[in-house]
Order: structure tokens, then C-alpha cells, then sequence
């Protein structure tokens, strides 16, 4: 059942904004600028400064928002994660063990894989989705296109080489969503605060996807 409202979110929205903050206070501010584009999906990496009270302050400020988290290495930031508040799980590679707990706790989890052995092993074994990283490496959105026809029954969320003007394809090819990191977050505009600049961005990816 919670895997079903997780799909149907990724369905509706589509596009997930990954935030590496490197200050709390800039990663608020990187939230709320996706946000007022209209991004209704916001991953918090686990590496993040003080990530886990950045996602417990973004469950408040933002209840609109689905707020999660990635890169999570181990079990340990698995369960913290959780308990701060996260309602999705994004992991770089596929450990039964955190599949397992994230199940435990109803938690949508989605692991990274790239071959389509890993891909199926990590979709066998309760993956919620599972995020096809780093796509570009592979071929891009013509990776997602040729896996379709063996996987074509298994969510995939590519990311690593998505970029604003890419984003569309990737969903064209079968994908069920996407996440964008520094093609929403140019280093230039987060150093500057140009959060106008980054909504606007937000905002051109939503319309384009929508």
C-alpha cells in the first residue's frame, strides 16, 4: 500500500530535487527555492551538514513537500534517517540488510544499481524503485529505453548526468522519475543566494516534465 502512494507521487511530480548542503542554513534556503518552483519531491543527502535536523526542520516548513534522504552508506544512517523524519530512502548501491529495515519501518526504499542484474536482484529483494546510477556513463536516456523491454515492469529513477534540458527524455525513455543535484543548484547561484534564479529553474523543469 505505501509503495503504491510512493509511485503515485513519483508519477504525479516526477522530478526529485537532490540538495548537498554544505551549511544548514544554505541548505533551508536550497529547499524552500525548489519548493517555490513548485518541486514537491526534496531529497536531503545524508552527508549533508546536520542533515537529519535539516529534514526534521523541512517537515515543518515545507508540509506540502515529500522530504527524504540519500546516500546512505549503512544501516546506522539508515535508522537515524528515520528517525528524523525522512519519508524516503535513497541509498548508492543495494544492501539487503537496509531494504530489509526500511520495509520494517514502512519506509520507501529506493537503492542504486546499474546492470540489469543488479537492477532485478534489488527490485527481487523489496527495493521500493530502484535509481539507475550513474546513468550517463551508461548512455543516458537510451540506457533507460533498452532496459525497458526485459525491466519494463520495474520503477527506475535515473540520476547522475540529468539536466534540465535532458530531464524529458529520460521520461520518455520509461523512467518513472528523475533526480536533478547541481543542474538545479549551480554552484554560482547557491554561492550567491540567487534563490529567484534556482525557482525559476525549478519552476522551467515542473512546467517541462508536467
Amino acid at each position: 500500500m505505501l509503495n503504491q502512494i510512493w509511485l503515485s507521487q513519483l508519477q504525479k511530480h516526477r522530478a526529485i530535487a537532490v540538495i548537498r548542503a554544505p551549511k544548514i542554513e544554505v541548505g533551508q534556503q536550497m529547499a524552500m527555492a525548489v519548493a517555490s518552483g513548485g518541486i514537491k519531491l526534496i531529497e536531503i543527502t545524508w552527508n549533508s551538514d546536520r542533515a537529519g535536523e535539516l529534514i526534521s526542520q523541512l517537515r515543518l516548513e515545507l508540509p506540502d513537500c515529500t522530504i527524504g534522504t540519500g546516500t546512505l552508506f549503512n544501516l546506522q544512517q539508515l535508522q537515524e534517517a528515520i528517525a528524523s523524519g525522512a519519508q524516503f530512502l535513497f541509498t548508492p548501491h543495494f544492501d539487503p540488510a537496509m531494504v530489509q529495515a526500511a520495509q520494517e519501518k514502512n519506509v520507501p526504499i529506493i537503492p542504486g544499481a546499474l546492470t540489469p542484474t543488479e537492477i532485478v536482484t534489488a527490485w527481487s529483494q523489496g527495493a521500493s524503485c530502484v535509481k539507475v546510477f550513474p546513468v550517463q556513463a551508461v548512455g543516458g536516456a537510451d540506457y533507460i529505453k533498452s532496459l525497458q523491454g526485459p525491466l519494463g515492469q520495474i520503477p527506475l529513477i535515473p540520476t547522475g548526468g540529468v539536466t534540465l534540458e535532458n530531464a524529458k527524455e529520460f521520461l520518455q525513455a520509461g523512467a518513472i522519475a528523475v533526480g536533478l543535484s547541481s543542474e538545479l543548484f549551480p554552484k554560482k547561484l547557491v554561492t550567491e543566494g540567487n534563490w529567484e534564479a534556482i525557482a525559476s529553474g525549478a519552476k522551467n523543469l515542473v512546467r517541462q516534465l508536467g
